[in-house]
């Protein structure tokens, strides 16, 4: 799953769950959208070629004086429009609902090679705003796209979802003990309560496979016989399904941060407790290097040290940040996902960040006032209170609208106490319960791997969302598939975010000339640019 980080990592990280982070021949583009499994397609037209042949009204993306995304893509040169899909496939003359895709149209018309689209992860993640960094990542090459940015069914600026939660994000830690974990347990029941309460007509209808229905209108909406894909974290999981049941109807299709389809699901940080207790470690490394900065330790172990305080310290009371009226409450349950969410990346600038809100915590513990700044305010606003609602309501009703959860609480609570010994910080938010135990079973099974594919994927050894092992388990499902392995990077999304020019080159190589590397590919972090 994706979790609430900074600005354009934000829009492409996950836990990335899991929060946050899975060919044939040809098929014409009037041919319907697939409703019965993988790899079949229904019967040609099932009342889907009004969707399919709809004209497009292209406008200005901004949609009111606040609306700086909107400006931003205008000055980009970008153009906005809403595709009208059916919210229930099996029922497409019923109720429909709108997904808001923008498009920055190739400039080299001359050796435009097809419309991209875009998926920056979650799930639950907007993409409408991705298409300039997009562009921008593929160097020359994006002028010979038509770049499509798109907000999923009920994500941004497409037909909203909203329970009305009271937090924005659904993974939590259970905390220090029992009485943690009880209230956990309360506070996913009424979570996925409310979106019973507020959502039930749609909820069934929210889930990876309808969405990648909906490209597949998109798709066709745009002209495309084959549409080429770029997708981020969860994205990668959304593009896989995308080839299994549109077979042949896809291009060039590149995958950052992949996703074993076969451990995607409410559990998916299951497994990711050493992959994050390395990256923490690197973390307390860089912070203890600049003790004079935060004061959290001038080493290592002292760093850690002083996260295991704050953790004991929000467990016996909890800890106050900020001032009136932004001043947040933190407990044992969330000074973890707080940690979570800062390592997913290694730059300056991500570990700066963790670095303040820990200082923030550890002054708390003290019993000081803990001033914050702007950005870190603006994390907590989203993460602690309704402001971020929409996200944390989407997000999880993607993920429980794919896959069932274990619904018995006991099932949780052995699986914290078997973690907690090892990965005592880490154990208890990747093990910990969520509103899927909750949720109405869903209305479909998910999407199995049944053909081959070749795409190109990209993965960092140290992904802590989408773990590397997911990326080569994906890869070895897909064999025709090629891999670009980043060595030495604690890093959730590589290609074109992190500077790496090695991953870069190779990416847009590929998006070029729609070939393969020839062999998987290694790079390493030194070779940034």
């Amino acid at each position: 799953m994706k979790p609430l980080d900074t600005t354009t990592v934000r829009r492409v990280s996950a836990a990335g769950l899991a929060l946050t982070a899975c060919l044939a021949a040809a098929v014409p583009a009037t041919a319907a959208t697939t409703l019965s499994g993988d790899g079949t397609t229904a019967a040609p037209g099932a009342g889907l070629d009004r969707y399919h042949h709809q004209r497009l009204d292209w406008r200005s993306c901004v949609l009111g004086p606040d609306d700086e995304t909107g400006r931003a893509l205008e000055k980009a040169g970008a153009q906005c429009a809403d595709v009208t899909v059916p919210l229930d496939y099996a029922d497409p003359g019923g109720r429909t609902i709108t997904v808001a895709i923008s498009r920055l149209k190739a400039t080299d018309t001359r050796h435009r090679i097809g419309a991209m689209l875009l998926n920056t992860g979650g799930p639950g993640g907007t993409g409408i705003d991705f298409a300039p960094d997009a562009r921008k990542a593929m160097k020359e090459t994006g002028a010979r796209y038509d770049v499509i940015g798109m907000d999923p069914r009920f994500v941004g600026r497409s037909t909203p979802l909203d329970c009305g939660w009271p937090v924005g994000f659904g993974v939590l830690s259970s905390g220090t003990g029992r009485a943690g974990f009880d209230r956990q347990v309360a506070l996913h029941k009424d979570l996925a309560a409310k979106c019973r309460a507020t959502n039930a007509a749609v909820l069934p209808h929210v889930s990876t496979r309808n969405t990648a229905r909906d490209m597949d209108v998109i798709r066709g909406a745009l002209g495309e016989r084959k549409i080429s894909y770029l997708g981020y974290s969860y994205g990668t999981y959304l593009g896989t399904v995308y080839t299994q049941m549109f077979p042949g109807r896809y291009d060039r299709v590149v995958l950052d941060g992949a996703i074993d389809p076969r451990r995607y699901g409410p559990r998916l940080l299951q497994g990711t407790e050493e992959e994050n207790e390395r990256a923490l470690g690197d973390w307390a490394a860089w912070a203890a290097e600049r003790n004079d900065t935060y004061g959290l330790g001038r080493t290592r172990a002292q760093v850690l040290t002083t996260v295991d305080r704050v953790v004991a310290a929000s467990a016996r009371r909890p800890l106050t940040l900020g001032t009136a009226p932004d001043a947040f409450r933190v407990d044992d349950t969330h000074v973890p996902t707080l940690v979570f969410a800062g390592i997913s990346d290694d730059g300056d600038g991500a570990r700066a960040d963790l670095g303040e809100l820990v200082s923030a915590m550890a002054e708390a513990a003290d019993g000081r006032t803990a001033e914050l700044s702007p950005k870190t305010t603006d994390l907590l606003r989203r993460l602690l209170t309704g402001k971020g609602s929409a996200y944390g309501s989407v997000q999880m009703a993607i993920i429980c609208g794919d896959r069932s959860a274990p619904r018995d609480p006991e099932r949780y609570w052995r699986d914290i106490e078997r973690s907690r010994a090892a990965h005592p910080l880490f154990g208890p938010l990747a093990n910990n319960i969520g509103p899927c135990a909750f949720w109405d079973r869903p209305n479909e099974e998910p999407t199995r791997v049944r053909q081959d594919a070749p795409v190109l994927m990209v993965g960092a050894t140290g992904d802590t969302r989408t773990d590397y092992e997911g990326t080569v388990a994906l890869h070895g499902l897909l064999p025709s598939s090629k891999l670009i392995t980043l060595k030495g990077a604690n890093r959730h999304a590589v290609y074109g975010l992190y500077g790496n020019t090695c991953v870069d080159d190779q990416v847009n190589t590929y998006l070029a000339t729609g070939r393969l590397p020839a062999t998987d590919r290694t790079c390493v972090k030194r070779a940034a640019g």
